[in-house]
């Protein structure tokens, strides 16, 4: 009976061992920050993710020195206007790309902690559901303003 235990419990650990980490089934591409004036405090982080694997994955969190505070978000429209929403997670369906644009998904940067300008690159660490994380350095970009995004109502 110990040595049946003992051999399940050694299978189970291997089986974690050999399972890959979610970070490893997403590839990333087209990412950028926007860049905004140098008095400016928020920008945003957009990408296109693809989950590489058959199972649904998710974006659980996101840091970077280049803000204190990193959130999700999506906007949604309400009474004719757009509004931005901080959200839990972003869903990577298994198979398919989650696109992070302006006007949708996004990742926000607040209170950025020095200015961005089109010749820096911004490190953007993204935490999946399984706790293993991508570090990313993306590049500063100029775009075109969108108006009002809803950033006051933040």
């Amino acid at each position: 009976m110990k040595l049946n235990l003992l051999t399940a419990g050694l299978l189970m650990s291997l089986s974690l061992v050999v399972q890959a980490a979610v970070s490893d089934q997403i590839t990333v591409k087209d990412a950028f920050v926007r860049e905004v004036p140098p008095n400016q405090t928020i920008s945003a982080a957009f990408m296109t993710l693809h989950n590489n694997d058959m199972s649904d994955h998710k974006v659980v969190n996101a840091t970077s020195p280049a803000a204190k505070v990193v959130e999700l978000h999506t906007h949604t429209h309400e009474n004719g206007m757009m509004k931005m929403r901080q959200i839990p997670q972003i869903d990577l369906p298994a198979g398919s790309e989650a696109m992070l644009k302006p006007g949708g998904l996004h990742i926000m940067l607040i209170d950025l902690t020095a200015p961005l300008s089109s010749e820096k690159m911004v490190p953007v660490t993204l935490k999946f559901e399984d706790g293993s994380e991508k570090t990313l350095e993306l590049p500063v970009k100029s775009v075109k303003p969108m108006g009002n995004m809803g950033h006051m109502k933040h």
